[in-house]
C-alpha cells in the first residue's frame, strides 16, 4: 500500500467525529496545565486506537481539512549544541525552529527551552513564510534573549545554521471531560519525512517512515482518554524527538542511546536517500496526501 493511502486509511475514523474550529480549540487549550506524552506506533495500529475514543471527541477542522501539513526547519550550531544537549539528557536544553502551516500560509519562529526545573516552555513569534530558511537579526535576538532568560546557552555571536527539515500531516483531537478526567488534547502525525541539511546543504539526504505514526497527548496531571486507549492497545510512551531522533537516524555516528528503542523499531528499515542539492530553500521531495 502506498504511503499516502496507508495514512488515509489510518485517519479514516476521524471522518465520523464532529469538528471544532481553531479559535475554540486554542481558547479551551489555554485554560489547562498539561503533561505531554509521546508514542510512536505502526500506522496500521492507529484505527484500533481511534476506535476506543470516547463519545464526544472532536477533531480540528480548517477549511474542510481534518489533517494539516506542517514543515519545520531546525537550527543548530555547526557543533550541534542543541542536539547534543538532548542526546546527553542535559537538564537545560533548547530547540530553535521555524514552523510553517502550509495549508494556511502562516509561519512562526519557535524557541523551546527546558530549564532547571525540567519544565518545557515554548515561545514563538510570527515570521515571513518566505524566509523560514534563515534567522533574521530580529529572530536571532528573540532566541538569544529567551535562552538567556532560561539560563541555558549563550549563543550571542554563535553561527546558527539550518540543520534538519521535517514535514508531516497532523490531525488534532479534543477529548471531552470524562468522569473525573479533565478535557485533553492529542495530535496524530503521519507522512513523516526528514531532510538532513548537513554539509551546508551541499549533500542533502532524505528519510521517510511511512509505516509509523507519532501520537502526542496533552492532558492534566492524570492520563487522558487517548493515553488510556493507547495503553489498552498495548502501546506505551516512547522517547522520541522529531529533530534529535531524526538526526540520529540520518547520521549514525551521533550519540543515540536515548532513542535506541525507537530507532530500532521505526527507523531501521527506513532508507536514507540522496536528495538533489539546491541553491535556494530545499523542500522535502515528497507529495503529501490531500
Amino acid at each position: 500500500m502506498r504511503a499516502d493511502a496507508a495514512a488515509s486509511v489510518a485517519l479514516a475514523p476521524l471522518a465520523a467525529l464532529d469538528p471544532i474550529g481553531l479559535d475554540e480549540l486554542n481558547a479551551r487549550a489555554e485554560l489547562q496545565t498539561r503533561v505531554d506524552r509521546k508514542y510512536m506506533l505502526p500506522i496500521t495500529a492507529l484505527p484500533a486506537v481511534l476506535a476506543r475514543l470516547p463519545v464526544g471527541t472532536l477533531v480540528l477542522e480548517i477549511d474542510g481539512n481534518r489533517a494539516s501539513t506542517y514543515e519545520s526547519v531546525y537550527f543548530d550550531t555547526p557543533e550541534l549544541t542543541s542536539f547534543l544537549l538532548a542526546a546527553r539528557a542535559r537538564r537545560r536544553r533548547f530547540k530553535i525552529r521555524t514552523r510553517s502551516y502550509l495549508d494556511t500560509d502562516a509561519s512562526f519562529l519557535e524557541v523551546k527551552t527546558r530549564g532547571g526545573r525540567a519544565v518545557t516552555v515554548k515561545d514563538r513569534i510570527p515570521v515571513d513564510p518566505d524566509s523560514t530558511d534563515a534567522l533574521t537579526g530580529e529572530a536571532r535576538t528573540y532566541a538569544e534573549e529567551l535562552l538567556d532568560d532560561a539560563g541555558i546557552a549563550d549563543l550571542r555571536g554563535v553561527h546558527l545554521v539550518p540543520t534538519l527539515t521535517t514535514s508531516y500531516r497532523r490531525a488534532t483531537l479534543l477529548v471531552p471531560v470524562d468522569g473525573d478526567r479533565a478535557e485533553s488534547r492529542a495530535t496524530i502525525d503521519v507522512d513523516l519525512a526528514w531532510l538532513d541539511r548537513g554539509h551546508g546543504g551541499r549533500f542533502p539526504t532524505t528519510l521517510t517512515t511511512p509505516g509509523s505514526v507519532i501520537v502526542e497527548t496533552k492532558s492534566g496531571s492524570s492520563a487522558g482518554a487517548v493515553d488510556r486507549a493507547l495503553w489498552a492497545a498495548g502501546h506505551r510512551p516512547a522517547r522520541v524527538s522529531k529533530y534529535a531522533t531524526g538526526l540520529a537516524a540520518m547520521r549514525p555516528g551521533l550519540p543515540a542511546n536515548r532513542w535506541a528503542r525507537v530507532l530500532h523499531r521505526h527507523f531501521t528499515a527506513a532508507p536514507i536517500i540522496p536528495a538533489f542539492p539546491t541553491v535556494t530553500t530545499p523542500t522535502i521531495p515528497f507529495t503529501h496526501a490531500s
